[in-house]
């Protein structure tokens, strides 16, 4: 018989049962599996101390989702050969959080996903020519930016609600999580009336290579994703990627019917320039070399290619094109 073992801890961001992977750099989309061997003591279950309360008036569905999420990436850290591990998960666990025998069984989609994400973003900014500028569309508890190893010089731009970021920033800034050095974290609420504007005075320009992520992301409803879409259109330079994971309900048409997914997904990105291919989650766990997923998903999985000029490249391409006309126009007055 299992004798189950109740742990209290105080989480706190140094608590590392594990030094984080060492990150996997492939432009494959399924790049192979490269976990360490390292065992933890499992345990029926955890009870984790936070400072997110609900008498701190952070029990909106804001801070409810990107807690359970962080939940997700607190058991999946925990698991005997887990896909990945974040180290500061535990500081967002929410103040009970029970994890059952069959921890190193049970693997949830959004970890699937959240490990395919890691390994693009790694793949597609690495090297001199990778992608140095980095937008995220998350919850405003995604620890990427902490967690990943970042080559130097990538900027990240994390667009969330601002309540959430401010108090995750705080509760990493407390116990000591840093962003890598040479690298930048820059925040743009969402709650901003113009996030395309914001973007670009923060730095930004879609005259140099990007990647975009959507995980977490508050959406509210289907045009509110076609402005998302409209945004990253506009300002990711042709051939730059935005993947991520979209909720599956956006894909229901009127009276809750559901078209067919492919079509739907085809449509929609591509209207804004994208050529879309949906991952299976199941195909990326095989290649993970896992077979246990729980359940359904609620979300799809995508990866998507960006075919047309961003704004700022429609720009460069109109001066220079003015600026041939003029020399043009002088030289053919000089010969009259």
């Amino acid at each position: 018989m299992s004798i189950a073992i109740f742990v209290l801890m105080e989480i706190e961001c140094f608590f590392l049962l594990r030094p984080p992977t060492t990150p996997v750099f492939s432009r494959s989309l399924f790049p192979p599996s490269n976990q360490p061997n390292n065992k933890i003591h499992r345990c029926s279950k955890i009870t984790a101390k936070t400072n997110f309360h609900q008498d701190d008036g952070h029990d909106n569905l804001f801070f409810q989702s990107a807690i359970t999420r962080a939940s997700y990436r607190f058991r999946e850290t925990l698991r005997s050969e887990p896909l990945f591990v974040d180290p500061y998960a535990g500081c967002f666990a929410p103040p009970e959080l029970e994890l059952n025998e069959n921890l190193s069984q049970n693997l949830h989609h959004y970890c699937i996903g959240t490990r395919f994400i890691d390994d693009q973003l790694l793949s597609a900014t690495k090297g001199v020519d990778g992608a140095k500028q980095v937008v995220m569309f998350t919850d405003g508890m995604d620890t990427r930016a902490y967690r990943l190893k970042w080559p130097s010089s990538t900027v990240i731009y994390d667009v969330s609600p601002q309540a959430v970021f401010k108090k995750a920033s705080q509760k990493l800034q407390d116990v000591g999580a840093k962003i890598p050095r040479g690298c930048l974290l820059l925040h743009v609420p969402l709650e901003s009336s113009d996030m395309q504007q914001l973007l670009c005075d923060k730095g930004f320009s879609g005259s140099r290579p990007s990647i975009w992520v959507f995980q977490g992301f508050p959406v509210t409803n289907l045009a509110h994703f076609k402005d998302i879409l409209f945004m990253v259109s506009s300002l990711a330079m042709k051939g730059c990627l935005f993947l991520g994971e979209l909720p599956v309900w956006l894909t229901e048409t009127q009276m809750g019917i559901k078209s067919t997914v492919e079509k739907w997904m085809y449509d929609i990105f591509m209207s804004y320039g994208f050529r879309v291919r949906i991952i299976g989650y199941d195909e990326v766990a095989k290649n993970l070399g896992q077979t246990h997923v729980d359940g359904d998903s609620d979300c799809l999985l995508f990866v998507a290619e960006h075919l047309r000029f961003s704004d700022d490249e429609m720009e460069i391409w109109r001066r220079q094109f003015q600026r041939v006309e003029e020399e043009g126009d002088e030289e053919g007055f000089e010969e009259l």
